[in-house]
């Protein structure tokens, strides 16, 4: 079985912005079928653009969207109204993804881990349910405790996080359940940074970035730096 696509670190000049963002929307299958994302692709986001993020540094910056669904204690949770100000990363995914999902959101934590306690304290990790069937907010809660208490789950109507995932540019299908079982949710595979300013998304990283770049931005997204 395929795995997600590597994808490498992604640096970029502006005039690379439509390219870098063609790789991001490639459709990324925890555990399933890989994405068709090409060489030149992840060769223009390596590129340096004199950004002080090592993650893509978006042209266009993203809306965070307008999207309410129950955090892991059952209560609505007005995403852009909760988070207003605040850095966040935010993620789509399921908890019984084998390899990205996990992947992803261990390297976050150990890069939240060495942070001072001042900036780790301001800022949000919002990991949003692209299985809300099977991810109940008890099933979301135990899983993202296993990465960092802190982490903020959400789950609730499909067609809402279809519809706010799609105006990030990413791409969530209905998950699938295979023949043994197992259950393959296909979903964009890259974090998004929003930065406390304007509550847009400045910043993007391509699936499976590495510890060291989540480490590196991190503090720069906690104190607010524009790319």
């Amino acid at each position: 079985m395929n795995r997600t696509p590597r994808q490498g670190r992604s640096r970029r000049p502006a005039a690379a912005a439509a390219l870098a963002l063609t790789a991001a929307l490639a459709l990324g299958a925890c555990g399933g079928p890989s994405s068709g994302s090409t060489a030149q692709e992840v060769t223009a986001s390596r590129e340096s653009n004199g950004s002080p993020y090592l993650g893509t540094a978006l042209s266009r910056p993203f809306t965070k969207p307008d999207l309410v669904l129950d955090d892991t204690s059952g209560k609505p949770f007005p995403l852009r109204e909760r988070t207003a100000g605040k850095p966040v990363l935010l993620f789509f995914g399921y908890t019984s993804c084998p390899d990205v999902c996990p992947t992803t959101m261990g390297d976050i934590a150990v890069a939240m881990k060495k942070l001072p306690p001042a900036q780790r304290d301001r800022v949000e990790v919002v990991f949003v349910s692209t299985d809300p069937q099977r991810d109940t907010p008890r099933t979301l809660r135990t899983w993202l405790d296993s990465f960092d208490t802190r982490f903020v789950g959400l789950t609730g109507d499909l067609g809402k996080v279809k519809a706010a995932a799609r105006t990030l540019g990413i791409l969530v299908e209905d998950p699938v359940v295979n023949k043994d079982g197992s259950v393959t949710s296909s979903h964009g595979a890259q974090v998004l940074a929003f930065l406390p300013s304007d509550d847009k998304a400045h910043v993007l990283y391509l699936s499976q970035s590495s510890v060291d770049v989540f480490a590196h931005d991190l503090p720069l997204l906690a104190k607010g730096v524009t790319p």
